[in-house]
């Protein structure tokens, strides 16, 4: 969030490897989407988080309000942003889901945030969670959880001090597995922060991971900035306000988007962890599979492709 990354001193990596896990705005906007999405009926529903709601502010409200008024709303300040990011969530739900039964046996969340994969998804008991964040996200994260679901050990929080600790040490100290078969996910993070932190991270927790492990990244496409209307659908409603909106929104809340990433550009960055690209995909290419097959096909003019979905594993 030997190696030569491995080597340098912790204080030669703090300030981007801080930076990665700074702060928990995107955290509980994302915890928002998936509380709506859980108020949808069970056949409409494209994902369940019912731990959600712990984490959003004014979730009675939500409740209240019910599935479709909230997708309305939400639609009516950035089209197609909640459906881009349940799709951005049920495609890491797949995936952990499909490598866990697959042999994996490690689950890293970097970033994790307000993430409850390890408690929300039937996962094997042999498979061990470990979520990396900064120690004041993961203390609010825990004292917002029911007791009996904190107690039940389903996930080991690593926070890290990046002035005096690496990501590798204080995962080891965890009780992390060098070289076992890992699933890796950074979600949605890579926008905010230098592209030399997210290589560096990257690279240090791949060097971990062992044959068979897995990467997902997800990361803004180029066009945010280049070619704004190019990651829309087709008949989306002012491409360039939109960008220009999660612009000033993002910067007002202290976390401007930053870095934006063409596909062969992400391919060599994790080519360098030692992973192989395996499929790059937008919302467009998993509408049908994941909205269309519960009735709730998002047409062209609610269709957000700015963020890929990007799955590699071990070469």
């Amino acid at each position: 969030m030997g190696d030569p990354i491995l080597e340098v001193t912790a204080a030669a990596i703090s300030p981007i490897s801080a930076a990665l896990f700074r702060k928990d705005g995107t955290a509980q906007g994302v915890a928002k989407q998936r509380c709506i999405e859980s108020e949808a009926l069970p056949d409409k529903q494209v994902i369940n988080d019912p731990y959600a709601a712990l984490f959003v502010k004014g979730s009675s409200i939500i409740k209240c309000l019910g599935h479709d008024t909230n997708v309305w709303l939400s639609d009516k300040v950035v089209p197609g942003m909640h459906a881009h990011l349940i799709a951005r969530t049920r495609a890491i739900d797949e995936l952990v889901k499909d490598k866990a039964a697959s042999g994996a046996t490690q689950l890293l969340i970097l970033g994790a945030g307000y993430d409850m994969r390890a408690y929300r998804l039937e996962l094997p008991s042999s498979l061990k969670t470990y979520e990396v964040d900064q120690q004041e996200v993961q203390e609010i994260k825990k004292s917002k959880m029911p007791p009996e679901t904190l107690g039940s050990g389903k996930a080991t929080y690593v926070s890290v001090d990046f002035n005096t600790q690496t990501v590798t040490e204080q995962l080891t100290i965890a009780g992390f597995q060098v070289g076992q078969p890992t699933i890796v996910t950074l979600e949605g993070v890579s926008q905010y922060v230098p592209k030399e932190a997210i290589a560096a991270t990257l690279k240090e927790v791949g060097a971990l991971c062992g044959p068979g492990s897995t990467m997902f990244v997800s990361y803004v496409d180029e066009g945010f900035e280049t070619n704004p209307p190019a990651i829309f659908g087709k008949g989306y409603p002012n491409p360039e306000g939109t960008v220009q909106l999660f612009k000033k929104l993002t910067k007002g809340v202290g976390e401007p988007w930053i870095a934006f990433y063409k596909p062969d550009e992400m391919k060599a960055v994790l080519s360098t962890c030692g992973f192989e690209i395996t499929s790059d995909t937008c919302f467009e290419d998993v509408n049908e599979k994941y909205f269309g097959a519960v009735g709730r096909l998002v047409p062209p003019e609610l269709t957000m492709n700015l963020e890929r979905f990007s799955v590699a594993t071990r070469v």
